[in-house]
């Protein structure tokens, strides 16, 4: 293998910074620039690359996370971002770059984890991860709305309001657990992530409840993607205030630990993301699932 220099930790460092974009954009068809230039990239993403040059070839990142499981706290990190420019694979550049943070963390944490498309299912097993199938979580609107509760207004919230971003930073910081039996603290760089690109049309803030839901409409279906609040929820209210006369089942994108009725788990036969997990966490419930907005 070519002697390419390994770099890190660059998040200041603005060559790297934008060479690592153009490979993203190129890679993954996503520009990160909104979402550093917002403050987003803070010492819980840290960037390990390969550069040939002052070219980005190969990257694979960290994400430093408090996942609470079981009301107990758990150090882990989650790797994600991995790439290799197309004139530079079969080098074995993203394997060292795995092994070289496994190295790094693994006596530190108490986990490392990943979610995997289907063209490295086979890969990550070589360093000792696991794969672990995680679960849906629906209810039937009908069960919601044969209950008498309160509903509250909703406002849409928009990247492009100061006040409405300011707002998004506020909650992340000082989110609660959407779950006792499994959610993810701490982990702001990513909220703000989700609130920039992949879901700006999705975030709704409820004044009367100061509870922050993301959710999308999709004909008789309502996905709720996250609830961010930073006091305890009346859930119930919460989704007759967000549900629509079309709405018929109701999706979550995270474990909830509602006591709700009538809700279904089912294990989740073949996904998108494959969860893999190192070394196997034997304390988590035969259905669970990691919150969708923290996915690397």
């Amino acid at each position: 293998m070519s002697d390419y220099q390994l770099v890190s930790d660059y998040k200041h460092i603005k060559k790297y910074k934008e060479s690592f974009n153009i490979l993203a954009k190129s890679i993954f068809g996503i520009d990160f620039s909104p979402w550093y230039e917002q403050g987003g990239w803070n010492d819980k993403y840290i960037c390990y690359s390969y550069i040939d040059g002052d070219q980005m070839i190969a990257n694979a990142s960290i994400n430093k996370m408090t996942i609470i499981l079981n009301q107990k706290e758990y150090n882990a990190i989650q790797i994600g971002t991995v790439m290799t420019h197309p004139d530079y694979r079969m080098q074995g550049l993203s394997r060292r770059l795995i092994d070289h943070i496994i190295a790094k963390y693994e006596q530190e944490y108490d986990f490392i984890y990943l979610f995997a498309n289907d063209s490295a299912l086979d890969f990550y097993p070589k360093f000792g991860f696991e794969r672990m199938q995680e679960s849906s979580f629906s209810i039937n609107a009908s069960n919601l709305r044969n209950q008498t509760s309160k509903t509250f207004s909703v406002r849409p919230l928009s990247m492009n309001s100061s006040v409405d971003l300011i707002m998004i930073k506020k909650f992340a910081e000082g989110k609660v657990p959407v779950s006792t039996i499994l959610s993810v603290v701490n982990n702001e760089h990513q909220l703000l992530f989700y609130f920039i690109l992949p879901f700006h049309d999705s975030f709704y803030y409820i004044e009367e409840a100061d509870v922050v839901v993301i959710f999308k409409h999709e004909g008789h279906q309502l996905h709720i993607f996250d609830i961010i609040s930073t006091t305890s929820l009346d859930i119930e209210a919460i989704l007759n205030s967000i549900i629509s006369p079309e709405t018929e089942i109701i999706h979550f994108y995270f474990t909830p630990d509602y006591a709700l009725e009538h809700m279904e788990t089912e294990l989740i036969p073949q996904s998108e993301d494959t969860l893999f997990v190192r070394p196997l966490l034997k304390e988590l419930p035969k259905h669970f699932m990691f919150p969708i907005t923290s996915h690397a």
